[in-house]
């Protein structure tokens, strides 16, 4: 689907992680096909660099100062939000509300309104085996919320099939949902690549597991890359490069060799994509998401298991021909998950929920779109 179409989005998201580099591409994107998109942030307001991933597209970014929902469990600034958020629709007009988060999602949208689901508290707890404190009177009063957001719009979507499956599981939504992949622009191929070994997370959330690479790299003989917000050193195994603009992010993705991800939970994983897309061989932890997105093309190591990640990375580093395979073969499959497809579905959808007489059948089977 492409071409010129009047439909008028508001879209919200966050500046934390992933979620702003999915809403900057998928509403870049969009906008060149001709939707009006505005682009309202919650948490913190982004950094210059950030904004750079905007370009030059017609984007309309507006800021709050509203909490992240999982920095609000209780939901106190739900009311704040109400207002600010109700009052952008006021403004704008939009045809469609696209969420990015769930509380916004209980609000009374007078459009069609989707909620995409990037990640929840109680998949990343489960993820990472500490559940104990979900029983809080805040985290109940979480997912409940989140179990509301996810009935209480026209569409709710999920990036990989294997995330879908982890939210039906532990909501039990009405309706089954979607599968849309993320999509990124196609990268080049690989060309001459540095022996270096490169990994991206921040050092304090245990879900992305870093300690493990770190416990992995003394006597490698390569040097260990680490990019991301840290809170202390992450070893003298490695190098910590410190949170980086994405423009030098993915500038090291172009030069590194291999590129490991020990994330014990990733709904999707874009700088795994990105990674590929720059041509580097994957070398991800076995996880459900992980092998349903890159099977194929990636070496997989037991996320808890540093000598396994040090024996795997030890061998990539030695294994000249076989490296090269791997980097060609992440190559190759990063185009199945491309920017049009990911935009295209997403327009699809936007075209059904506007549809005056949509039948229920349209999204009453979980598909994946893309």
């Amino acid at each position: 689907m492409s071409g010129d179409t009047d439909i008028r989005v508001l879209m919200t998201t966050d500046t934390v992680g992933g979620v702003w580099t999915y809403s900057c591409t998928l509403a870049s994107s969009l906008a060149a096909t001709g939707v009006d998109v505005t682009l309202a942030t919650v948490g913190p307001p982004a950094r210059t660099d950030q904004r750079e991933m905007l370009g030059d597209s017609q984007v309309d970014l507006v800021e709050t100062d509203l909490a992240l929902e999982w920095q609000d469990p209780e939901g106190r600034d739900l009311p704040k939000a109400r207002r600010a958020l109700l009052g952008l629709e006021a403004r704008f007009k939009p045809d469609i509300v696209h969420l990015n988060s769930f509380r916004e999602a209980t609000l009374p949208w007078r459009a069609p309104a989707m909620v995409v689901a990037h990640s929840c508290v109680n998949s990343w707890a489960l993820a990472c085996r500490d559940t104990s404190w979900l029983g809080e009177p805040r985290w109940v009063r979480y997912t409940e919320r989140v179990a509301a957001a996810l009935n209480g719009t026209q569409a709710w979507v999920c990036p990989s099939k294997s995330f879908h499956d982890d939210i039906v599981g532990i909501y039990h939504p009405l309706s089954p949902g979607a599968v849309i992949w993320n999509g990124m622009a196609a990268g080049t191929p690989p060309g001459r690549k540095r022996e270096l070994i490169f990994a991206a997370g921040r050092l304090w959330d245990r879900a992305k597991n870093i300690e493990v690479l770190s416990a992995a790299a003394p006597g490698l003989d390569w040097p260990v890359q680490i990019a991301g917000p840290a809170n202390a050193d992450a070893s003298t195994g490695v190098t910590w490069l410190g949170q980086l603009p994405h423009s030098a992010l993915c500038g090291h993705l172009e030069h590194a060799a291999i590129f490991v991800s020990p994330a014990l939970y990733e709904p999707f994983g874009l700088s795994v994509l990105e990674a590929a897309a720059a041509g580097c061989a994957l070398v991800l932890s076995d996880i459900p998401t992980f092998r349903e997105l890159w099977t194929g093309a990636a070496l997989f190591f037991d996320p808890r298991d540093g000598q396994a990640l040090h024996q795997t990375l030890a061998g990539l580093c030695a294994d000249d021909s076989g490296r090269a395979r791997l980097q060609r073969a992440a190559y190759e499959h990063s185009l199945t998950y491309s920017l049009a497809r990911a935009t295209n579905a997403y327009l699809k959808l936007y075209e059904e929920l506007l549809a005056p007489n949509r039948a229920t059948s349209q999204l009453g089977e979980i598909e994946v779109r893309a």
